[in-house]
């Protein structure tokens, strides 16, 4: 139960709140600063280092910057581009849609030793921000339950600081977009058409960073669902707008031949995913889960996508029948659940949900189930890297796709548990307000 002391006792009491962030950005940076020693100590060669998919997201930014960007997705070619570099057998293919191109570009632009502490730096601090803007109260424990989470995207230089900033501003949005409208319904807010212009700003707005989730569509199916199924048609539309605009960018920067290539590295994608190539330890789906504790593609396929439907079943649910800031929280808990492709650095989303949840279960639901709700956080982050520092150590099954052995993942199976859980808990909120007679 220490566990669940901490977590509720610093919405509470903002001297521990700064405490406990000023530790989390202090080890954030260390580990920060250590792999910016790493990546200058240790640069590109046959024995130097094992690369990271910080090194493929320079090597894809160097062939967009010599226009070709289409090597980088065969796999046959970026791999030979890889071992060229640091030698031995490297499995980072790039599945990433062109907008995403143009934002590697300029990271081959300067030395890795600068490139990558200054996009981590960054996209950390927007993480941060978004994440207190959205939830001042409950982002401190929100981040303690992910921290293994941040530290991993931190370590191997992933986006999911970025992606995370982008869904915390968008579900930041949302809610700024629903207390101007409700100001403007009860006549607290500026009279008039203007008290309107203002709620449909602030909804439509949210639509920005969800349109730019288009470098990562995979995780915002679930907000996608949101918006439509809560008829927030202009945020859908500004959204819609924005992911039109960056592809358009995209494609006349690239040419339009980049989104064969892109289709052709997905079909790719397809293939190695059945086959285990990907260090499916690391993900956190039920797909990944099942694969790995020996079910066959197909089966663990199906899994999959029964987990789906429920967790954009409950997002329908949370849309209908919770208020707005619970059912926000649902939706990013059930982000991850809809794709199988989905890795512990994506479980920054995860940990916006818990934000916004924190206070309804801190209210609604019982110790017991609340520390269990704590611990599926812990166990989604903590098992992928748990079992990569095993790999390291030669102490756990070695990964040899696509015969080999393959190190068990269990992050899918704690988020399904959350989801479920956190549902039947701010579910009792649901229900009481049901109950509640309206007045007359």
């Amino acid at each position: 139960m220490r566990l669940l002391e901490v977590v509720e006792a610093l919405p509470a009491s903002a001297g521990r709140r700064t405490t406990y962030l000023r530790a989390l950005v202090a080890l954030f940076g260390l580990v920060l600063a250590l792999t910016t020693m790493r990546f200058a100590l240790l640069p590109p060669g046959p024995t130097a280092r094992i690369p990271v998919d910080f090194d493929a997201f320079r090597l894809a930014g160097d062939l967009v910057l010599n226009g070709r960007v289409d090597l980088a997705y065969r796999f046959a070619d970026f791999g030979a581009l890889l071992r060229a570099q640091f030698g031995g057998r490297q499995f980072l293919p790039w599945t990433y849609p062109p907008p995403f191109d143009l934002l590697v570009a300029p990271l081959a632009l300067v030395p890795v030793w600068l490139a990558y502490p200054a996009a981590m730096a960054g996209t950390l601090v927007a993480y941060l921000a978004a994440l207190r803007r959205l939830a001042p109260e409950s982002a401190v424990p929100a981040l303690i339950l992910f921290a293994p989470s941040v530290l991993m995207t931190i370590r191997c230089g992933q986006n999911g600081l970025l992606t995370g900033a982008l869904i915390a501003w968008t579900c930041a949005g949302l809610l700024a977009g629903r207390a101007e409208t409700s100001r403007a319904e009860t006549g607290r807010a500026t009279p008039g058409g203007a008290a309107v212009a203002e709620a449909a700003f602030a909804q439509a707005w949210a639509g920005v960073p969800l349109g730019l989730m288009v470098i990562k569509p995979h995780l915002a199916a679930a907000f996608a669902v949101y918006v439509v199924l809560g008829g927030r048609w202009g945020v859908a539309a500004v959204a819609v707008g924005t992911a039109a605009a960056v592809s358009a960018v995209a494609t006349l920067v690239l040419g339009p031949g980049v989104w064969v290539a892109f289709a052709g590295g997905v079909q790719e994608a397809k293939v190695f995913l059945s086959e285990g190539w990907y260090p499916l330890y690391r993900m956190v789906s039920p797909y990944a889960a099942l694969h790995t504790m020996g079910a066959g593609p197909s089966a663990a396929m199906a899994v999959q996508i029964a987990v789906a439907v429920a967790a954009l079943a409950a997002v329908g649910w949370a849309v209908r029948r919770l208020p707005i800031r619970p059912a926000l929280g649902i939706t990013a808990v059930a982000a991850l659940l809809v794709s199988p492709y989905a890795y512990d650095y994506d479980l920054t989303i995860v940990a916006v949900g818990i934000a916004l949840l924190l206070p309804d279960l801190i209210r609604l639901g019982r110790p017991p189930e609340r520390a269990v709700v704590y611990l599926m956080c812990l166990v989604a982050g903590v098992f992928g890297l748990a079992q990569s520092s095993l790999v390291a150590l030669g102490l756990g099954p070695v990964p040899d796709p696509p015969f080999g052995d393959m190190p068990v993942s269990g992050g899918g199976i704690a988020l399904v548990v959350l989801l479920g859980l956190v549902c039947r808990i701010v579910g009792r909120g649901a229900v009481t307000a049901a109950a509640r007679p309206r007045p007359a």
